[in-house]
């Protein structure tokens, strides 16, 4: 549009000798200049106090984050450790905090029934047609108990099925029961293998179409097995892991074995009858002396950003609901009960593993209350640093939460929202002022064009006027 305008005045001689599109923009933006900078200032304070806010509400769930990356993975993760490592790997679950110590003695492992069945001259030979049924149960010497509660499988085995391919429909068939042919010296065999557990163990009917079924490879009852008829096929039973923990006899139909006390799982791989192994849980009283020296320093960082940000004069959030309940919680951390069930004389607080607040606001490390704490009650303390339900890390996770709570008006997060909200209602004011300016500049540049080509208009019939008088004067001479 102003260059259009500039061409209009341009042709017609502009008159007066002024800038009428520069004046129009200049006398617009004056109109509206106190209102847009008043809207852009009040967005760049905005957008100030959401990177204050945003940045103590960060800094918050870091510390949530590193503390349980640390009680999980790092050196505060719980550590059990056992004498004979070849009998099994203990672990723990998370969120748990075990101690003291507990025997071991593995007599049996779990493992699964094994058949290598009769053979065949080759894996492509055909089997025979007809159906082949997987029944489940225990079997027992020469006996077979089958499971009531769990169905059979039948394989639906066709003329054109070889050992090959029937061994890939038994794994195809979701029976937890896995098929390969081994090509033995001989001949090819099919041998199935069964999950752990004795619950697992499984018998083979076959359920030929041959009009006189035989046991002889081409015909599928040359596949058929059962304990009562085992001539060598059975090559390893199904049976359960069988172990004594602290004397108390268990088994486990896997040798993965969960549900044991205070989160302890096992992974037997090896026995131990007549000698049993200890399993046992490194002492973290160190560790934990360290993780307080680093978590006092990192709530520090977090008081010193909160302390500047929410000053009351010249702070970013000096008038903050978010900032005033972050200090208000950090305030109260050291006494905090982050332990409800713990008993009447173990630590329950973070003051009682020396958190202390300056009068400040700063934070510092008791070590004196902290190690009395430790020689007083160095399992309750280290049941303090889990990813359970209650301690160390769920107070600072359910802090960093409400901070994060956008739904909270009185929290950091909720804070966020309404400033976002306010840029938002303000840019929608700066919008409309904006498209005002451009109708103003629009009118006033037509209409000090309009002004421009009388004042053009007139300077020419002066002129006219003039050099006729001049004409005049000069015959009357």
């Amino acid at each position: 549009m102003d260059s259009s305008v500039s061409s209009i005045v341009s042709r017609l001689g502009a008159g007066s000798g002024v800038d009428m599109v520069q004046l129009a923009n200049d006398l617009a933006e004056v109109r509206y200049a106190p209102q847009i900078e008043r809207l852009q200032s009040r967005n760049e304070a905005l957008q100030s106090q959401i990177s204050a806010a945003s940045l103590l509400r960060n800094q918050i769930t870091q510390l949530a984050s590193a503390l349980g990356d640390r009680i999980r993975n790092g050196d505060l993760s719980p550590a059990p450790t056992i004498g004979n490592p070849s009998v099994a790997t203990p672990s723990v679950l998370a969120g748990t905090s075990p101690s003291g110590t507990y025997s071991l003695e593995v007599s049996q492992l779990a493992s699964g029934q094994t058949l290598a069945l009769d053979t065949f001259t080759g894996s492509n030979d055909l089997v025979g047609e007809g159906t082949l049924t997987l029944r489940f149960g225990e079997v027992n010497g020469a006996s077979f108990t089958p499971d009531a509660d769990r169905p059979a499988v039948e394989i639906a085995v066709t003329t054109d099925d070889t050992l090959a391919t029937l061994a890939n429909k038994i794994n195809a068939s979701g029976s937890d029961v896995t098929a390969y042919v081994a090509n033995g010296a001989s001949g090819a065999q099919l041998v199935l293998k069964g999950a752990e557990g004795a619950a697992n163990g499984f018998v083979l009917e076959a359920a030929s179409t041959a009009p006189t079924p035989t046991a002889s490879p081409g015909d599928l009852t040359h596949l058929a097995w059962g304990p009562a008829s085992d001539t060598g096929q059975l090559r390893q039973g199904a049976q359960d892991a069988q172990f004594a923990l602290d004397t108390i006899a268990m088994t486990s139909a896997s040798n993965i074995v969960t549900d044991l006390p205070e989160g302890l799982t096992l992974e037997l791989s090896g026995t131990n009858s007549g000698a049993p192994t200890t399993i046992s849980f490194a002492d973290r009283t160190g560790q934990i002396s360290g993780v307080m020296g680093d978590f006092v320093a990192a709530l520090n960082d977090i008081t010193s950003e909160l302390q500047a940000n929410a000053a009351a004069l010249g702070g970013e959030l000096g008038n903050d609901p978010g900032a005033r309940a972050l200090k208000r919680a950090l305030s109260s951390l050291s006494s905090v009960i982050v332990m409800p069930n713990a008993a009447s004389d173990e630590p329950s607080t973070l003051g009682d593993l020396g958190l202390s607040v300056n009068r400040d606001g700063s934070f510092r490390l008791d070590n004196d209350r902290l190690q009395e704490t430790l020689t007083a009650s160095p399992q309750g303390a280290a049941a303090m640093f889990t990813t359970g339900l209650y301690g160390v890390f769920a107070t600072i996770d359910d802090l960093a939460r409400s901070t994060s709570a956008s739904g909270d008006p009185g929290s950091l997060a909720g804070s966020v929202a309404r400033y976002t909200s306010q840029i938002e209602r303000n840019d929608e004011k700066l919008a409309k002022f904006l498209e005002q300016q451009d109708v103003l500049r629009e009118r006033m540049t037509r209409q000090f064009v309009a002004a421009d080509r009388n004042v053009s208009q007139s300077n020419s019939t002066l002129s006219f006027i003039q050099s006729q008088i001049a004409i005049w004067n000069a015959q009357d001479n």
